[in-house]
């Protein structure tokens, strides 16, 4: 059996008052005096009373808590963009109920309906496909408030992110302007169908007339550092190795950058290496890592602001809005000598 539930009625019991006073004071009502709202609390705190949240929002028709749908929490951005919006939410008075799909659309399917069973009064989801979103879309229609954290200008529902497209065609564009030419590339979100950083990768290449080699491109079937240890060491032990690699999170590259400790292959002198979100070990690697700046705390902070906005209104949901930031890269020993 649980623990019994302490009701009004019983603090009213324990104090003397009647159960109306007894709910306006532990509502802050001035129109209890201090002294009795402080011995009405009092009573509450010693009987251990825990507010009846679910009554409450059957009445007010708000929960005051968010969904948050995460793809993978073992990534070091995705856990820091998981607190910054709990931090956020709760500066706002909202709880945040906290989710995570593996990178399984069916997962993300269940998490979000059971998320809707909870009446959370609204959703930020980071999805699994990018396009793939006719799932959310629906939420959208319905009046359901809801804001994505990746930028689809196409998608149809609000999306506050980092420009991931400019982001990684700055990171290619920095490496062929310090004079490289065969830039490997370890993406383990194109077969996923996020093609972002590939399109940022290829528009690059293109622009300086590169010709894109299918070779110099390695799936690593993961986002970790061991995926990324071994994505480059696909790389590095093919004929016409590259010169450089752009790695699409910054735990692939700091497992490229283990290979090439391990072999015995000096950064950047013989290969350049640069990831992506500039997480704190980017900065503290043994070579320190050039990377993409993912602005976690403006993303998160937009996002936030957006989806508070559409749970205020009553009736239809504005147009959806997109918001994508441009990113600045943070060049470090990774890529050149400083």
């Amino acid at each position: 059996m649980g623990r019994p539930v302490v009701r009004l009625k019983d603090i009213a019991d324990k104090t003397g008052f009647s159960v109306n006073t007894v709910s306006l004071a532990l509502r802050g009502s001035p129109r209890i005096p201090e002294e009795t709202t402080r011995l009405i609390r009092d009573a509450a705190q010693s009987l251990n009373y825990l507010p009846n949240h679910v009554a409450k929002s059957l009445v007010s028709r708000e929960t005051k808590t968010v969904g948050l749908v995460l793809t993978d929490i073992t990534n070091p951005a995705l856990t820091q963009v998981a607190q910054s919006i709990e931090l956020a939410l709760a500066e706002r008075g909202y709880s945040t109920l906290f989710a995570t799909s593996n990178n399984d659309l069916e997962e993300e399917r269940r998490v979000i309906a059971m998320f809707q069973s909870r009446r959370v009064d609204g959703m930020l989801i980071y999805p699994r496909n990018h396009r793939d979103l006719d799932h959310i879309r629906a939420l959208r229609r319905a009046n359901y408030p809801v804001v994505l954290l990746v930028g689809d200008p196409d998608a149809g529902v609000d999306a506050v992110s980092v420009d991931e497209r400019r982001g990684a065609y700055r990171a290619v564009r920095h490496l062929i302007d310090i004079g490289h030419r065969r830039i490997g590339i370890i993406d383990s979100a194109n077969p996923l169908g996020n093609r972002e950083k590939r399109d940022g990768y290829m528009a690059a290449l293109a622009e300086a007339g590169i010709p894109f080699d299918p070779a110099l491109s390695s799936d690593p079937q993961g986002h970790s550092v061991i995926r990324g240890y071994w994505a480059m060491d696909r790389l590095m032990r093919m004929a016409g190795r590259p010169t450089a690699v752009f790695a699409a999170n910054d735990s692939l590259a700091i497992g490229a950058l283990r290979w090439t400790q391990k072999n015995g292959m000096a950064v950047p002198d013989e290969v350049a290496i640069v990831g992506f979100d500039n997480i704190e070990f980017a900065e503290h690697a043994a070579t320190p890592l050039t990377s993409v700046n993912y602005e976690i705390r403006l993303v998160t902070d937009l996002a936030v602001a957006r989806l508070l906005e559409l749970i205020g209104f009553k009736d239809a949901l504005p147009e959806p809005n997109v918001t994508l930031i441009d990113p600045e890269l943070i060049v470090r020993e990774s890529t050149q000598r400083l």
